[in-house]
């Protein structure tokens, strides 16, 4: 017997294309603490995105933020060594949400982004 909630958690796990992820600049810092800014574009809003990935990025155990933005899109701001900070890329480019659609994901490696204490979601 099926529950009400298949369709839902399916939908996600139907998509086997892979979001194109693309890197506006290149890391050449030689840094202990990789910091990049994400933008992920798709249906990313309303369907939980930004608390999973707050889930995912603690589990993966980088710092900053991640937020609605008001065209659609949601930002994330990530920092953490240069293996974390690539599997939470790519936790991002699957939609760590079952009902996200990740088309494209934007990534910039920008060592002025400020360090967090912990990994938080805003509005």
């Amino acid at each position: 017997m099926g529950s009400i909630f298949d369709g839902f958690f399916k939908k996600g796990q139907e998509n086997n294309e892979a979001a194109e992820i693309e890197y506006v600049n290149e890391n050449n810092e030689n840094l202990e603490k990789v910091k990049v800014s994400i933008r992920i574009f798709g249906t990313v809003q309303g369907v939980g995105f930004r608390f999973t990935t707050k889930q995912t990025a603690d589990e993966i155990g980088v710092t900053g933020i991640v937020r609605n933005e008001n065209d659609g899109s949601v930002y994330s701001e990530a920092v953490g060594t240069s293996d974390q900070i690539n599997q939470f890329i790519e936790a991002l480019r699957k939609g760590p949400s079952p009902a996200a659609q990740v088309d494209k994901i934007v990534v910039e490696f920008d060592k002025n982004i400020e360090e967090k204490s912990n990994f938080s979601q805003s509005n």
